[in-house]
Parts: structure tokens; C-alpha cells; sequence
């Protein structure tokens, strides 16, 4: 049986029970699997799909999205959802190489899609609402008789495209399986039950938004209040109104949250925790939340990994701030160095995970798959090692790493003192040529709003704390860094810039 018969499980429990509650509207167990059945319907007959049949989604946070990727389960056919924030070329080059034969798309996002039909002659375009002529519309046929559920566990389900912090973004294939044991591991880390709510505000086009708390919390039984988009007024009215016992921020979603006037006044003693991760996470971010009573479970992982690799429990929340906690209840991981030896405590180097939650391949591509994926395990690209306690700490990407001279330089270590910084908001450290010693580290750092900042004071600060080689050659300030839609800083977009001198302003 597909993911689809959780809630045809619940369904038949607790059918009055709430599994979704999105803009007012409260969704039933007995109504969601009700949906998901007549668009499983559509699917197969209207649509004509068969089983491996890649259907894309173009949306905000919805109901919708969530019954379709159920769907999709339930019929064998492959779910892609798509970052709504990318540009209608990147959209083309993800729905062409996917192979998509169904783009679905809200209305405010038809006019960019519209820009893709010439170059996508073999993928239907469908609307969630009735939107005109050129526009098929779901919901106008319903299936009558109950349609078999025909996934499998080793069935491909969910296809998510990298954030293409790196350039080009590869499609992750993650399977009926690995969304289940990830959904264990979920349960696990958040000793999870069919009594938790779960506020979901993380767009679900991301594994982050989708896999760490929302689906895991269907798949226990409980109930997700659900947001079409983060903002943070409406993440806290929704903490003091809804009462939720765990939500999922980012940590610029955390920020967001805790520079809100309402912040100081809002109740949040409901939440039995916040879980983060995506980035490097600021002990000052973290701290916040810890003085208002509230653990900081820090998750670590990837699209690859569905996202649940390695995590903090609440007991360890307080006791272990900055790590990222032990291999998940289905996970091995292992650190090892440049000649694949698996290395000691202590000693940085490449991370490697493995478990039933791991990507079955990049799609259409074999190389970038067989690099990635290597007897079972995959190689991450992150760099971390293992504390004393046995607790990992990331350092950064692998290759993010800056030689400078011989010598290794992290830039996730300079980067966790600049962000320390009180007039510091943002903070990135990037490697640049240099003749002499290879590579060195410069910064680019926003300022917190209202202050401003002496290039020469923030490299003084740096007196002491870490070796001089480590310290920055330049520290430019800028306006903005370029973000993801997760909030993850691009390096590669800010190399770029860099190099075309393109920032505002620069200090040195």
C-alpha cells in the first residue's frame, strides 16, 4: 500500500477528527481521504496518467498540494513540486528535464507558466481553479467507484529539485519508503502523537516545509494548521490563537519571528519545542527561544536524506546547544576523510549518512547520482565532526572550504563570530584567489536595521578569537545577500558579485 492509506487509516478511526485546518476551513480524516480518492480518480481516468507519470504543482501552501501528492501515491505516479519563487526558465529546465506530463498551477501563477507551453509540447496544463479557455480545471470530474491504491513502498513519489545553492538544481527521487521512515524518525525525534497540532508555515515545495513535521503529523494522526505562506504577525496570532505543541523555522524565518514587535508579548508556552535547521544556525537566534523556555531542536539533513538524518532530542536541547544532535532513530552516519577512512572523534571531515530515507537516485542523472551514492551511503559534501559527547557539529560545506596557505579555513567558524555580532544581521565568508596564498577569505555582512558599521571595529574583533589566517582579508557591506527560497545565503551568487565589484557598499 502507497503513503495514501494513513489517512484511509485515520480515516476509519477517527473520521471526525481534524487533519488539516487552512484559512478558516477545517478538513476532516474522513474529508481528506474523501479528496484524495476523487482526485486519484482524475488522475487515472480524466488525465489519463500512468503509474511513473511525473505531475507537477505550482502553488502556495494548500490543501491541494497535500491531496495530490496523496494522489500521486495512491496511483503509482510521481509528485514534483515546484518553488514558486524561481523564474519561468528555471521552472522550464526543471519541468523539462522531470519529463512532466501534468503542470498544475494556481491562477496568480498562470501568466509565467503560460511562457512555458511552446518548449513543454508533451505536459498538460491544468488550473486549481477555472481560469479560462486555455486552462483545464481540476475537480470537474470525480470518480465514482473507489480506486484500488495501486503504490508500492519502492515507488517513486516524490521528486524535489536541489535549492541550486550550486548552480543547476538535480532532482532528488524519494520513495514511498523513505517518506515513511522519515516519518519515524519524525516521531522519534519529536516524540510526536495523534494528540499534537502541528503549525506548518514552511513552504512544502521544500522537504524542510514538507517532511520534517507536516507529513510525519498525518501520518501520527495529529492535526496541521496550515499557512499558505510564513509571515511572521500571522506565525504568532496563529502560536497565541491555535496553541501548537512544535512548529519548523528556518533560522531567517526564526529572526523574522523574534524581530516582531509582537514577539516579547505573545504567548508561546504551548510549543513544546522549535525545530531548525537549513543553516547554520546563530546561538543568539537559538538563545532567544531558550529564554522564553522553549528547546531548539536543531535538525540536520537534506533533500537527499528526505530531510531527517541527524537531530537534537528536547531532553539534549539545552545541554547541546550548537550541535545537531545523534543519527535519527533509522540512520547510521559516519566522518570521513579525503582517503574514505572512516576518522576519530573530534576530527572534521566529509559527513556521510545512510538509512531507508535516502534518495533512491538523482534524476536522469547517473553521474551526479554515482557520486553522491556509494554503497548504500550517501556522501553529503558537509563537513562536520563528532564532540566529546558524541553529538555532530557541522562546519560547512566541503567545497565551501577555504586553502589559504595550506591551511583549512571554515567558513561556517567566521562566519558563527560575525553573526555574534549584535550589528551584524547577516554575515557570508567566501574564498577569492590570491597569488600568494591561494585563496583568502573575505565577508559580506548586512547591517542590523539602524546601525552602521566600521569595517575597521569588526576586523578588531576578531583579535584573539580565531588564528589570523583565519580572519577575513576583506569584509564588504552590503544591503541584502542572495537568498534562497529557504533563506539559505547563495555563495555562488555572491562570488559572483564579488568578482562584478556589484555589492553597494565595500569596506576594507
Amino acid at each position: 500500500m502507497s503513503i495514501a492509506s494513513w489517512i484511509d487509516k485515520h480515516a476509519a478511526f477517527t473520521p471526525g477528527k481534524a487533519a488539516l485546518v487552512f484559512e478558516g476551513e477545517t478538513i476532516t480524516y474522513a474529508a481528506l481521504a474523501r479528496r484524495i480518492e476523487e482526485r486519484t480518480g482524475e488522475l487515472s481516468g480524466r488525465f489519463g496518467l500512468s503509474q511513473g507519470d511525473r505531475v507537477a504543482y505550482l502553488g502556495h501552501n494548500s490543501p491541494e498540494f497535500l491531496i495530490l501528492l496523496f494522489a500521486c501515491a495512491r496511483h503509482g505516479a510521481i509528485f514534483l513540486p515546484l518553488n514558486w519563487r524561481l523564474a519561468p526558465e528555471e521552472h522550464g529546465f526543471i519541468l523539462s528535464d522531470a519529463g512532466a506530463k501534468l503542470l498544475i498551477a494556481e491562477p496568480a501563477f498562470h501568466p509565467g507558466a503560460e511562457n512555458l507551453r511552446h518548449d513543454l509540447p508533451d505536459c498538460r496544463f491544468v488550473s486549481t481553479a477555472p481560469s479560462g479557455p486555455d486552462w483545464a480545471c481540476l475537480g470537474q470530474s470525480v470518480a465514482a467507484e473507489r480506486h484500488v491504491d495501486d503504490g508500492k513502498p519502492e515507488d517513486a513519489v516524490l521528486l524535489v529539485y536541489t535549492s541550486g545553492t550550486t548552480g543547476y538544481p538535480k532532482g532528488a527521487v524519494l520513495t514511498q519508503d523513505a517518506l515513511q521512515w522519515n516519518a519515524f524518525n519524525s516521531l522519534h525525534m519529536h516524540d510526536m502523537t495523534s494528540q499534537d497540532r502541528i503549525l506548518s508555515v514552511l513552504p512544502m515545495f521544500h522537504v524542510g516545509g514538507l517532511n520534517i513535521q507536516t507529513l510525519p503529523a498525518l501520518y501520527a494522526g495529529g492535526t496541521v494548521y496550515l499557512h499558505a505562506k510564513f509571515d511572521p504577525a500571522e506565525t504568532l496570532a496563529a502560536i497565541a490563537r491555535d496553541r501548537p505543541d512544535l512548529t519548523v523555522l528556518v533560522p531567517a524565518t526564526m529572526a523574522a519571528v523574534l524581530a516582531h514587535a509582537d514577539f516579547q508579548e505573545t504567548d508561546l508556552s504551548s510549543l513544546r519545542s522549535l525545530t531548525t535547521g537549513s543553516s547554520t544556525v546563530p546561538k543568539s537566534l537559538i538563545l532567544a527561544f531558550h529564554n522564553r523556555s522553549i528547546p531548539v531542536l536543531q535538525v540536520y539533513g537534506s533533500t537527499e536524506t528526505c530531510p531527517i538524518a541527524v537531530y537534537l532530542k528536547p531532553e539534549d536541547a539545552f545541554r547541546h546547544l550548537g550541535t545537531t544532535g545523534k543519527p535519527g532513530l533509522h540512520c547510521e552516519m559516519k566522518i570521513i576523510d579525503n582517503a574514505g577512512r572512516t576518522v576519530r572523534p573530534g576530527e572534521a571531515g566529509e559527513i556521510a549518512i545512510k538509512g531507508p530515507n535516502i534518495m533512491r537516485e538523482y534524476w536522469n542523472n547517473p553521474q551526479a547520482t554515482a557520486d553522491a551514492l556509494k554503497e548504500g551511503w550517501f556522501f553529503t559534501g558537509d563537513i562536520g565532526f563528532i564532540d566529546p559527547d558524541g553529538y555532530l557539529v557541522v562546519n560547512d560545506r566541503k567545497k565551501d572550504v577555504i586553502i589559504s596557505g595550506g591551511e583549512n579555513i571554515y567558513p561556517a567558524e567566521v562566519e558563527r563570530l560575525l553573526m555574534d555580532m549584535d550589528d551584524i544581521a547577516q554575515a557570508v565568508v567566501v574564498g577569492e584567489a590570491d597569488e600568494k596564498w591561494g585563496e583568502v577569505p573575505v565577508a559580506v555582512v548586512v547591517p542590523t536595521a539602524g546601525c552602521h558599521l566600521d569595517v575597521t571595529e569588526i576586523m578588531a574583533r576578531f583579535s584573539g578569537r580565531i588564528a589570523r589566517f583565519k580572519h577575513p582579508k576583506r569584509i564588504h557591506v552590503a544591503d541584502s545577500l542572495p537568498v534562497n527560497a529557504m533563506g539559505k545565503i547563495q555563495r555562488f551568487a555572491v562570488r559572483e558579485l564579488l568578482l562584478a565589484d556589484n555589492f553597494f557598499k565595500t569596506g576594507t
